[in-house]
């Protein structure tokens, strides 16, 4: 690519909602208020429930594990698209961010796993 046709690009109009330089698509809004809602769904559990903590909490961070591993995936995808332009900045800062997503999808994945045996003994 040469100069003028970075430049076009640049200039051309973009399409749809944003914010910033991200694109509000459907996914990311449905990703972000599943995470939203599961970490202040667990927060409500916390402070309110008393009688059927375990299960509730259990669905709270399954929902906030699917959301984690939402997000990995995302990065991932952009990852892939990031290095095949060439842009090694964002591709190196999508691969921690989708890393350290997947693991907080791993750790909530865990949680649920023990609140559930919890909940079975």
């Amino acid at each position: 690519m040469n100069e003028r046709t970075r430049l076009a690009d640049r200039a051309a109009p973009r399409k749809g909602l944003h914010v910033g330089p991200i694109p509000l698509t459907l996914p990311l809004i449905v990703v972000l208020l599943v995470l939203i809602g599961s970490v202040v769904f667990i927060g409500w559990v916390v402070l309110n429930i008393r009688d059927d903590q375990i299960p509730l909490l259990s669905v709270g961070f399954l929902a906030l594990g699917a959301s984690f591993a939402a997000i990995s995936v995302g990065a991932v995808i952009g990852m892939w698209r990031a290095a095949s332009r060439s842009e090694g900045g964002r591709a190196f800062a999508l691969a921690l961010t989708g890393g350290l997503a997947g693991l907080a999808a791993i750790g909530a994945f865990s949680i649920t796993a023990l609140l559930t045996m919890l909940l079975n003994t």
